[in-house]
């Protein structure tokens, strides 16, 4: 059953694609072929059929693609993490980190000059 669904969905995708490239833009420019005779659609032109061709087939698209979703049990929530069946890397236990000891300069004392780097 589910291939059916595939096989109808991917030629309603295909025939949308050419559908929306046949319809005519604002300006006038989607004639493709050369042309611009449009008597083949009758007298009101291609407008018409074409939009009413066009959305049928994305109804079409759109069952079809919803379907076979269905179709296919596609979990949408999972309650399980991929995460949990990761292997935890072993790690090896961290050298000591040397201490710095940080000593403030000493004031100088009354009529002393001050040490240099030492603002007043």
């Amino acid at each position: 059953m589910s291939g059916i669904i595939l096989t109808l969905h991917i030629i309603a995708c295909i025939v949308l694609i050419g559908l929306v490239l046949l319809q005519s833009g604002k300006e006038g420019m989607g004639v493709i072929f050369g042309g611009g005779s449009q008597s083949v659609f009758g007298a009101s032109g291609a407008g018409g059929l074409l939009v009413k061709l066009t959305a049928i087939l994305a109804v079409v698209f759109l069952l079809t693609s919803l379907t076979y979703n269905k179709l296919t049990g596609v979990k949408a929530v999972s309650t399980d993490s991929i995460m949990m069946s990761a292997p935890i890397p072993e790690t090896e236990p961290e050298a000591p980190k040397p201490e710095v000891i940080f000593e403030e300069p000493k004031a100088p004392a009354q009529g002393e000059a001050p040490a240099e780097g030492v603002k007043q």
